[in-house]
């Protein structure tokens, strides 16, 4: 049978009175919700419970799912040491997890373990559920960097190994919502934390797991979340079923907010098909991205496509225009995933016959060798954005004053040592800021002087 019910849950240890010693008392209707929603997962009698974290050991390109019979956690990294559970694994599960998600090219496993203890997002909601349930198998599933329908798709993989091997199962998804609600936080206001947190609770209201996929990166990003991609590996283990869904409380007096809600699977209900409803709105979204694409951001997308698939360059298109096969220059190929950069390589003069060569071969750097990313999988091409910034000759400058961090991008050199950074980026907001970025790129010790270049650049995206 495939997943029963799961419970979306947060994992403040406050709530633990060992760590809240009282405060706890101050989100009393999370205590109540989460004991309530234990107390559900109960019911169903599982002989194995899955829980997805935020806090395990988190891959860019790699789902770890915890190996081994059996781990131990605590809370005293929050001063409370008795505050401890066990978890005894179920070896069976992640074997056979493992396995179908080989299958289906759904990049998860049991390598790269580096800590074996229990993180806090799996002890406090363990603590709770011992409280209901004396004898069961723990699965402990991490987050990764990894596309919101690679954490879909995990979660169908998870709920179709349960059917297969006949066993109950319920999931836990811990996570919190929005870090940034107050001023008075631990992590500031951010205007995106509460809508962030209003959006989620009713998603979780009317189990509309589609809507809750479509939520943008940037948004989570700008709420401090950490629990999204938890509740939607949660969600594809009901991919295609009714969901009898409950929200039981959420509050954020300290800044952070936490929702609890239950989830129990019925009957079978073909139009709630959410991946392929997903794919189909992430597909959309492309043809309107490429129907607005100017050559140079054409010609990248299409560098790259073709090597990612072929493993050979493309040849130069016959309607590329002039400037493109006459002009020589430096250039920058960006590329972006789901709001955030998945590749970004480049030159700063010419190194190429023409700026279409320059374009091709930088956008497949890009792509399969920045230092900072896994090569791009050919599963992620039509999710990925490209933006090309061709760089005027640098020009040597005599001081910071002759810098405008919105018009001219920087070169900073000492020595054989130099770093760039391009102009008009988010969230570097003065000169100062930029001469540092660029300068910590070239291993450049903030103290030492370097010699300035400036340059500027025209944008396509």
């Amino acid at each position: 049978m495939p997943v029963l019910a799961a419970a979306a849950v947060p994992h403040p240890p406050l709530i633990i009175p060992e760590v809240g010693k009282g405060q706890e008392k101050v989100i009393q209707r999370t205590i109540n919700a989460y004991t309530q929603a234990m107390r559900f997962l109960a019911r169903f009698k599982p002989d194995t419970v899955v829980v997805t974290t935020p806090h395990s050991v988190m891959y860019a390109d790699y789902f770890h799912i915890s190996p081994g019979k059996s781990a131990c956690g605590d809370l005293s990294r929050f001063n409370a040491p008795n505050a401890s559970v066990k978890a005894d694994y179920d070896s069976e599960f992640v074997d056979a997890l493992e396995k179908r998600c080989k299958t289906e090219n759904i990049p998860a496993g049991t390598l790269g373990e580096r800590d074996p203890s229990l993180d806090h997002a799996t002890v406090v909601p363990l603590l709770f559920l011992k409280d209901y349930l004396d004898k069961f198998e723990v699965v402990r599933v991490g987050l990764s960097g990894l596309s919101i329908e690679d954490h879909y798709r995990l979660g169908e993989a998870i709920s179709e190994t349960a059917d297969q091997l006949g066993k109950r199962v319920v999931m836990i998804a811990s996570g919190d919502l929005s870090h940034k609600l107050t001023e008075s936080g631990p992590y500031g206001f951010s205007a995106e934390g509460p809508r962030f947190d209003k959006e989620i609770m009713e998603c979780f209201e009317d189990a509309d797991f589609l809507r809750m996929m479509e939520i943008k990166p940037e948004v989570c990003e700008s709420a401090a979340e950490c629990g999204h991609r938890s509740f939607v590996i949660m969600a594809g283990a009901f991919d295609k079923r009714k969901v009898d869904a409950h929200v039981l409380s959420y509050e954020g007096p300290f800044g952070v907010g936490y929702g609890v809600a239950t989830f129990e699977g019925e009957e079978a209900d073909p139009n709630r098909n959410y991946l392929d409803q997903y794919i189909a709105f992430e597909n959309k979204a492309r043809e309107e991205r490429m129907k607005h694409e100017d050559a140079y951001v054409r010609l990248a997308r299409l560098s790259a496509e073709t090597f990612v698939r072929t493993h050979q360059y493309t040849g130069l298109p016959k309607d590329l225009p002039e400037e493109l096969l006459n002009q020589r220059a430096g250039a920058f190929v960006s590329i972006h995933e789901h709001g955030k950069l998945r590749g970004c390589i480049g030159t700063t003069e010419p190194t190429q016959q023409n700026l279409a060569l320059e374009i091709i071969a930088n956008a497949v750097s890009a792509a399969t060798r920045d230092p900072r990313f896994p090569p791009v999988r050919p599963g992620e091409l039509p999710s990925l954005v490209y933006k090309v910034d061709v760089l005027s000759p640098a020009e040597k400058i005599d001081s910071e004053s002759q810098l405008d961090v919105k018009k001219y991008g920087v070169i900073v050199e000492n020595g054989s040592r130099r770093g760039l950074l391009l102009p008009d980026l988010e969230g570097v907001d003065t000169v100062e800021q930029q001469i540092a970025i660029a300068k910590q790129k070239a291993n450049i010790a903030p103290q030492e002087s370097v010699q300035l270049y400036r340059f500027t650049v025209t944008r396509h995206q």
